[in-house]
């Protein structure tokens, strides 16, 4: 018989795909002009960061369902800062792309996203220029530049906004890595957005105050409480369930599941949104990236097992001071104790290799994933 545990560990997937599925389409119809009309994505964005700074208020200070941690200015303006100005550019450009290019072609340059992350994580130094790595990385953008070529309805500024907000991503998980893993920061989903969300709706009113004010000053967009409260609140249950999933499954399930939400998404797109055609060099140069991709995930999560051997292998006395040298030089651990599911942990040390929704958990990485690139579960813009 099934148990119960691995029941819920199913329930949670569905309800992640479900949610990152409906987040992404809910945003294309809301922002298209040829459903609901509201082509402001800045303005959408900001309306997702309000709300979830709101709750995350209210769960914080007024309900105290999580203590805050120890926050001081020095850690908020060197990491907590650059950090929501790089997500808040991610979102608004990934966004932005959902007025130019379909939900479907979107996907596919989503494949770039290990590639970007990659190569920032070289350019920092916080990963080594790898020749199976490189190779890999390759054949992922070769796979795009066919799926590129086979689009019908190919965009320049679409596609130009999309891979602009993937290189902010990658930019900003490898900041994540350098800045608070030095901190030794540990929050959860709670107060990731009771930080983050706040400073990225400031970040976010700078471009908006220049591009879009006047665009609704001057034309009528309708405004629909419901429709945008509900899109809210899916985007903020997108970061629970990512949460949830991260803190029950490992390496390999989060990245079956992210291509299968993948594919799914493509599909359902099609059908929800009939402009959206996918012609068959699409579908090989996808295939042909997410070849390189799942590759790339492999890798990944052999290094790290490899290294968990390699520490494993230590004498328990070695390996127990090693630890707690590490963590008394490195480490801040905050006031309420951390997270000690081991899926959210800000500067224990990794990556999450997921590709987790941009608008989704911006401070958390996963201690039980690799060091770079969210690219199964994000993959991407909400």
């Amino acid at each position: 018989m099934i148990s119960k545990t691995l029941l819920l560990t199913y329930l949670y997937l569905l309800i992640y795909i479900l949610l990152s599925s409906g987040v992404i389409l809910y945003n294309k119809w809301v922002l298209s002009p040829k459903y609901f009309n509201f082509p402001l994505p800045i303005t959408l964005t900001m309306i997702h960061m309000g709300f979830s700074g709101a709750v995350a208020f209210l769960l914080v200070r007024v309900f105290k369902v999580v203590p805050p941690v120890k926050m001081t200015f020095e850690i908020y303006a060197t990491c907590v800062i650059p950090i929501s100005a790089f997500f808040a550019s991610s979102l608004w450009f990934g966004n932005t792309a959902y007025l130019h290019i379909s939900v479907a072609f979107i996907q596919m340059l989503k494949a770039l996203m290990p590639v970007a992350t990659f190569l920032m994580a070289v350019l920092c130094g916080t990963d080594k220029l790898r020749c199976d790595v490189f190779l890999n990385m390759v054949l992922v953008s070769v796979g795009v530049v066919v799926s590129s070529y086979g689009e019908i309805h190919f965009n320049v500024i679409g596609t130009v906004y999309q891979v602009t907000g993937i290189f902010a991503e990658a930019l900003r998980l490898v900041l994540t890595q350098v800045l608070l893993q030095k901190k030794g920061l540990t929050l959860n989903p709670i107060t990731s957005l009771y930080y983050i969300a706040p400073c990225s709706f400031v970040f976010l009113f700078f471009p908006w105050f220049l591009l879009e004010k006047s665009k609704m000053e001057v034309s009528q967009i309708q405004f629909n409480f419901w429709i945008f409260f509900s899109n809210a609140l899916c985007a903020l249950a997108l970061n629970f369930s990512i949460f949830l999933v991260i803190g029950r499954t490992g390496a390999v399930t989060i990245r079956v599941a992210g291509v299968l939400k993948d594919w799914i998404l493509i599909a359902l797109s099609t059908v929800i949104f009939p402009e959206s055609t996918i012609t068959g060099l699409n579908i090989v140069g996808y295939a042909i990236a997410l070849c390189g991709v799942v590759i790339y995930n492999y890798i990944k999560v052999r290094d790290v097992r490899a290294s968990q051997v390699t520490v494993d292998g230590i004498p328990e006395r070695m390996s127990k001071d090693w630890k707690m040298d590490k963590k008394s030089s490195h480490m801040f651990v905050p006031s309420n104790g951390g997270d000690s599911n081991g899926g959210s942990n800000l500067g224990s040390g990794s990556f999450s290799e997921s590709n987790i929704d941009e608008e989704a958990a911006p401070l958390m990485a996963s201690s039980r994933l690799s060091h770079i690139g969210r690219t199964q579960i994000n993959s991407h813009a909400v």
